[in-house]
């Protein structure tokens, strides 16, 4: 019987890391479809809005008679319901479950009057009384040009210095204006020794 306890032990041992890594990896592959998803909703916009981008709207959207910001016009382009009905927004004792406003790796909840896991680059075009109309086709480098990105803070629209520095292996996941969505290491934006962001990545442009 000890023996077989020993032998048992040993396998958990051997499994649970493999499980781990493999829970880590659906994680990732969930978070990156979800900013695919946003992704795709920013360029059917453009499509059907003469190439205009959505309004970034305000960091921090108080109450449900908002109606300008992407977290209003890009679910609608999605048909799904609007960021002021999701019921965790302001309750942190609600587990989102899977959804497309929601990285599974990220254990932030909501303060009480907020909650974003993706946030939207404050330099495109824009943000709040400051937000100005800006044409897709005038951005060079879409493909570069980051759009939305994992978040370790919680408003809607932010900087360089709010990119999460501890998902998916050590890293983080952007969408960029061309539509795709791509995982980079920590290495590659945040430079650890300085605790501040690293803006020479020709593939990460925080800057139109």
């Amino acid at each position: 019987m000890l023996v077989v306890i020993a032998v048992m032990a040993i396998l958990a041992g051997m499994l649970l890391p493999a499980l781990s890594r493999a829970r880590d990896k659906a994680r990732a592959v969930v978070c990156l479809n979800n900013l695919r998803q946003w992704g795709l909703a920013t360029q059917l916009y453009a499509t059907d809005h003469d190439d205009f981008l959505p309004p970034e709207g305000s960091p921090n959207p108080g109450d449900a008679a908002t109606n300008v910001g992407w977290y209003i016009q890009l679910p609608a382009v999605l048909d799904l319901p609007r960021y002021h009905a999701m019921p965790w927004r302001t309750n942190a004792a609600l587990e989102p479950g899977w959804s497309v406003w929601i990285c599974p790796a990220n254990r932030r909840r909501s303060n009480g009057r907020n909650l974003f896991h993706y946030c939207l680059n404050e330099h495109v075009n824009g943000t709040g009384d400051f937000n100005q109309p800006v044409r897709l086709a005038a951005l060079p480098g879409p493909a570069s040009l980051v759009w939305l990105f994992d978040s370790k803070n919680l408003p809607a629209v932010g900087r360089w210095s709010f990119v999460h520095t501890n998902l998916h292996g050590a890293g983080a996941q952007f969408t960029f204006l061309d539509g795709h969505a791509r995982r980079f290491p920590r290495s590659a934006y945040w430079d650890t020794a300085a605790n501040r962001a690293r803006l020479d990545h020709p593939e990460l442009r925080w800057l139109p």
